[in-house]
């Protein structure tokens, strides 16, 4: 019996450091995706699968989103002569795999002042759709749109946006045919602590 304890002891032990190990393996996953993403301009031919696609609107629609609102909406392009008509200054869509547009509804949105949330909304389902594209092995870069008036109204008119949806930005994604180095952005004099000008104790 005691040596049934010990050994009901033991393997709790290794399943407990077991499950640690899987914890600082996936932040580490997790955060070595964050600091290799980098802007891809070039890409392949190669199409993209409608699983991936999907998988990338999910992550866009899992951002924060202020009160639940969650004031987006996203058209996937993958009609290449719409691709042609949406590079306009942005060449580099014509031999993307998929282009997804991030928009605003308007119909969703808070109202008063706080409508404007929804840009904040939009860039971190953007942000979330980048990171969801560079762990599936593509590259994609953000091209603004809001709030250019001209570029609003470009992609307004290719896909045929009610006044409502309003276009934040065009994620050109593809299959990377470069491969450049991440930036290192880390700046110490870029942070404060506990206030303007504070150093770190």
């Amino acid at each position: 019996m005691k040596k049934t304890i010990l050994c009901l002891m033991a393997m709790m032990g290794l399943m407990t450091v077991s499950a640690q190990q899987k914890v600082e393996n996936d932040a580490q996953v997790a955060i070595n995706n964050i600091m290799t993403r980098t802007s891809i301009r070039q890409y392949t031919n190669e199409p993209i699968s409608k699983a991936d696609i999907e998988t990338m609107l999910r992550a866009g629609m899992a951002a924060p989103t202020a009160v639940n609102k969650q004031p987006w909406h996203f058209a996937a392009v993958t009609d290449k002569t719409k691709l042609a008509e949406l590079a306009g200054r942005r060449g580099i869509i014509k031999q993307a795999g998929v282009a997804i547009v991030v928009c605003g509804n308007l119909d969703k949105a808070m109202q008063g002042p706080a409508q404007a949330f929804w840009i904040q909304d939009c860039s971190a389902a953007t942000e979330n759709i980048l990171l969801a594209a560079n762990a599936l092995g593509l590259g994609a870069v953000w091209t603004g749109c809001y709030p250019m008036d001209d570029r609003v109204a470009e992609v307004s008119k290719v896909l045929k946006l009610p006044e409502t949806i309003v276009p934040l930005c065009v994620i050109v994604i593809g299959h990377p045919a470069e491969q450049p180095k991440p930036k290192d952005k880390w700046k110490p004099e870029n942070v404060s602590y506990n206030e303007y000008g504070g150093k770190a104790e």
